[in-house]
């Protein structure tokens, strides 16, 4: 499996990059919306989609809490201010979708607020996709057996414990809560113009290869390869860095 899904990976990095061009030379706008339970892997599918594109095309969204100022605003506003301009990318790590099932399982939002929220964002997705910006939803599918695996992992690695939060805990206990109001959101809020996909991502592998695979399918390319450069030759021979003042040296400790 490892060996198979590097060469995957790797042959799927390319058609990122040409995805990126392709929206560079097209001005076309492109949103991609990541839900899922704690742990799915949105943030992992996140970062390989990422790590070979030019930095400066594309930005993640991953909103925290509300301010005070925020919480006072038209919900969508705060989120509004993150989406593409011409020939740009952007992922959100969670969404407005928060408001769908997150926020009413916890209590964060009331009866009136999440009726009004499954009513509003079909039509805020349409003055979206009216205005030209392709919009794609995945929601990461994971059972709770395996949630709990990556939850324990968590738990047990300094370098991930910072990925449980105290929602993420509390959410342990309203799995099946979760579900019926993922079901009511998707088809409350599925539509032809913004989709929702479900990818399977109790294995993390198979799930980054399926959904950047799909999502490369709803995106045209353009038929040209990713342009060549040619470098020019150098004058004179190579120099090496020269910097006196040693004192600003970082020391040598490895």
């Amino acid at each position: 499996m490892g060996k198979h899904y590097r060469k995957a990976m790797k042959e799927l990095q390319i058609e990122l990059v040409r995805m990126q061009y392709a929206l560079r030379s097209s001005g076309k706008r492109l949103v991609v919306i990541f839900e899922g339970r704690d742990a799915a892997g949105k943030g992992g599918v996140i970062k390989r989609l990422t790590e070979s594109l030019d930095t400066r095309d594309y930005s993640i969204a991953a909103l925290g809490k509300p301010t005070e100022e925020e919480s006072t605003q038209w919900y969508f506003q705060r989120y509004v201010a993150h989406l593409p301009g011409a020939g740009e990318l952007v992922l959100f790590d969670r969404s407005w979708y928060n408001r769908a099932v997150v926020e009413p399982a916890m209590g964060f939002c009331n009866k009136e607020q999440y009726e009004a929220f499954l009513d509003a964002a079909p039509a805020f997705e349409k003055l979206l996709t009216d205005d030209g910006i392709i919009l794609l939803k995945y929601w990461l599918a994971v059972d709770q057996s395996e949630q709990e695996t990556r939850f324990a992992e968590r738990a047990d690695d300094p370098l991930k414990r910072w990925k449980l939060s105290p929602v993420d805990l509390a959410a342990r206990q309203k799995y099946a809560q979760m579900g019926e109001l993922r079901d009511t959101m998707i088809e409350r809020t599925h539509s032809a113009h913004a989709p929702w996909f479900v990818v399977d991502f109790n294995d993390q592998k198979k799930g980054r290869v399926n959904l950047i695979r799909h999502l490369l399918q709803q995106i045209p390319l353009s038929d040209k390869p990713i342009p060549e450069v040619k470098l020019p030759k150098l004058k004179g021979k190579p120099k090496s860095e020269h910097v006196t003042d040693k004192a600003l040296w970082v020391p040598d400790t490895f």
